[in-house]
């Protein structure tokens, strides 16, 4: 009886992880936010940060690892409207990864992929990682 309670517990409120943010994929150097900030509070020193090669979400050994192709649970890419934009991967066979040439998310054909200079990697966007003057995609990581 108890399992059964415990079950039907566990579906009607199933445990979750909230995403940890791990900063902006933006070009701009004046975003306090981006990676590319080193000075900032998500740049190349920060803990979390996927440029920081001993970190959890840059280290090459790491399964949450932007910078390991066999990494489980890569960060994830958003836009500023809360779209998936697929994951900050180096693994080119993850179809969602933004480094698979193929995918959605990293055929330079693709409307959606960073880079296509027509389509979402158009620096003239707003909303666009390329654009130097723009807040680019929000980065966020789970284990």
């Amino acid at each position: 009886m108890r399992a059964l309670l415990l079950l039907s517990l566990l579906l009607l409120f199933p445990l979750t992880v909230p995403a940890e943010y791990l900063g902006d994929l933006s070009e701009n150097k004046l975003n306090p936010d981006s990676i590319f900030t080193d000075l900032g509070a998500y740049g190349a020193l920060s803990p979390t940060s996927p440029r920081n090669s001993i970190g959890l979400y840059g280290s090459a050994v790491s399964p949450y690892s932007a910078t390991n192709p066999l990494a489980m649970d890569p960060p994830r890419l958003y836009d500023q409207e809360g779209n998936y934009r697929g994951k900050l991967s180096t693994n080119t066979l993850d179809p969602d990864s933004v480094s698979n040439p193929l995918g959605r998310y990293g055929s330079s054909l693709s409307p959606d992929s960073l880079k296509n200079p027509l389509g979402a990697g158009n620096p003239l966007d707003p909303g666009s990682p390329k654009n130097r003057y723009g807040r680019g995609w929000r980065i966020e990581g789970g284990q």
